[in-house]
């Protein structure tokens, strides 16, 4: 999973145009509400002699200074790559269609040919997807090669997006100018097999996709099977990442047999995807006369048994460019890893083969070890009754103080790789919050096992909630300190009432600033936000001085 995300923010990174040609504010941190704010930004706008990319991306910009920004860009014709990821950072969900209608309008106005168009990392839904088509169906948009929706909470809005491009295809091929569409990104969005199955149509249509970045969407069998369609019918597919979805061996065999009518892929990424032993199969049967381009495949974390790892071992070794060959994680056990080692030395470059550091072992070999020990992990979770599914409501002190570190772990784990939005990491957030012994409330350094226990269930909930949001993690924070009575909500929702007891949350805070994977520049805005008067602390301002002081010593 963690290679599908570094993949997915390198290619976001990836903008080939000369420093001439560009606006650039990305990162900054302003924020534009005003006609007044956007001024600077307006004027550099206005005065450059050729424009060709406005990248807004770190930024967060209101109604009234999109506005102003669009009616500068509507007299900008040569306007080509729109790099507008998060851009709205603290928005309220009703401003952001509204902001992003200026903007369209502004480049159909401008007669554009826009090229790229990137909205990662804005908090869309299906509403900000009705936003963009207007702008999608135009003859600005005739244009587009890349088009990027990464991480935009999209759901329902998948198939919204879907429309408007096979709208696009068919008005752009009566204006004798066809859509040629070579990538699109859209991952960790909920699509599910709707949005696939809407989007397959879409790119089968369109049929020139060299790069398709769709993980994380929970995209079943039947979706996996449509997406299937599309890579039939797009012969210059080059990358398809689908990694974190479910396939089971049903979508693997389906796109498999896709697969083989194509012969440009170079990277193929479906590791997490359970497809199963038979899927594998199918898959390295497939791949074996077809794509003698391949450079990478994964396909980890699958439920692969070795009869899987062999058939695709053995399609490895008519690859002359591969590069990586990823299974690690699957069921081979001891044996079968040597046996897939020994096939990758056929390979034809040496180091192929990523490390089977953590094969998950064959079953037959798991039974042995589990009869010999005479309990095993399906025991302890029918005895706890626990699940990804109830944890949130079931887990309670008693649970807490029985349960063993590692299988807490395994649980929040569970809980995390469902996925959802923010709002679920914080409701498991402050169930483990209003856990907290009350015996070490008062304590300067506060300390005991069942602490110790609940500090690596908040270590596990956050570091995954931060990966979500590489470039917003204030869409972890918010809704975290919203729901401490920290900060108000943007419903007005009030603060805790000055006799509530915040220790709890100050013991959480204290501990998660001080992690690695809590993004060092949020700490000073904690830091402000914790020092700066608020009725909430009136009954316990020591907890209040001794937070304070702990964000000088990290």
């Amino acid at each position: 999973m963690a290679s599908s995300v570094d993949a997915i923010a390198n290619l976001l990174e990836k903008t080939n145009v000369e420093q001439e040609n560009v606006i650039s504010i990305k990162g900054e941190g302003r924020k534009l509400n005003t006609k007044e704010d956007a001024t600077e930004l307006v004027e550099k706008i206005k005065n450059i002699s050729d424009l060709q990319v406005l990248e807004l991306t770190g930024n967060t910009i209101g109604v009234e200074a999109a506005r102003e920004i669009g009616d500068c860009i509507s007299e900008r014709p040569e306007l080509q790559k729109c790099l507008w990821a998060d851009m709205f950072t603290g928005r309220l969900r009703a401003e952001i269609p509204i902001s992003l209608t200026h903007l369209g309008k502004s480049l159909i106005k401008a007669n554009c040919h826009i090229v790229e168009l990137d909205l990662s990392d804005n908090a869309f839904g299906p509403d900000c997807a009705k936003a963009c088509v207007e702008f999608l169906t135009s003859k600005a948009a005739f244009s587009l090669k890349e088009l990027k929706f990464n991480n935009n909470g999209l759901g329902g809005g998948g198939v919204i997006l879907a429309d408007a491009l096979l709208e696009c295809h068919k008005l752009s091929c009566s204006a004798g100018t066809p859509l040629a569409l070579k990538l699109f990104v859209a991952g960790r969005n909920r699509l599910e097999n709707p949005g696939a199955k809407a989007l397959s149509k879409a790119f089968k249509a369109i049929g020139t996709l060299e790069e398709i970045h769709m993980p994380q969407n929970g995209i079943q069998h039947e979706g996996i099977a449509a997406m299937a369609d599309c890579v039939r019918n797009s012969p210059n597919l080059r990358h398809i990442n689908l990694n974190d979805n479910t396939f089971t061996s049903k979508g693997a065999i389906a796109m498999a047999n896709a697969i083989k009518q194509i012969n440009n892929l170079e990277i193929i990424n479906f590791g997490d995807c359970l497809i199963r032993t038979e899927g594998a199969v199918a898959l390295g049967e497939s791949l074996e006369n077809s794509n003698s381009n391949l450079k990478q495949l994964i396909l980890s974390f699958g439920e692969v048994k070795l009869p899987g790892a062999l058939a695709v071992c053995e399609a490895m070794k008519t690859k002359e460019h591969i590069q990586s060959v990823d299974l690690n994680g699957n069921q081979f056990g001891e044996e079968g890893c040597n046996q897939v080692l020994d096939l990758s030395a056929g390979f034809h470059c040496q180091g192929v083969l990523v490390a089977l550091d953590e094969d998950e072992g064959d079953e037959d070999e798991d039974e042995e070890e589990e009869e010999s020990e005479g309990e095993n992990e399906d025991d302890v979770e029918e005895e706890d009754g626990l699940n990804a599914g109830n944890l949130i409501t079931s887990l309670n002190v008693e649970y807490l103080t029985q349960l063993k570190q590692s299988r807490l772990g395994k649980l929040m784990h569970e809980y995390v790789e469902v996925g959802g939005g923010a709002d679920r990491t914080v409701r498991a957030f402050m169930m483990l919050t209003n856990l907290i012994p009350v015996d070490v409330l008062n304590t300067s350094v506060p300390s005991s096992q069942n602490l110790s226990k609940i500090f690596a269930c908040y270590d596990v909930l956050l570091r995954d909630a931060f990966d979500k949001y590489p470039n917003t993690p204030m869409l972890v924070v918010n809704p975290l300190f919203v729901e401490m009575g920290l900060i108000k909500h943007e419903d007005a929702r009030k603060l805790l009432a000055p006799n509530a007891d915040v220790r709890a949350n100050a013991i959480a805070i204290g501990h998660i600033c001080q992690q690695p994977y809590f993004p060092k520049f949020l700490r000073k805005v904690v830091r402000s936000m914790i020092a700066k008067d608020n009725r909430i602390w009136d009954k316990f301002p020591e907890c209040r001085s001794r937070l304070v002081q702990k964000f000088y010593t990290f």
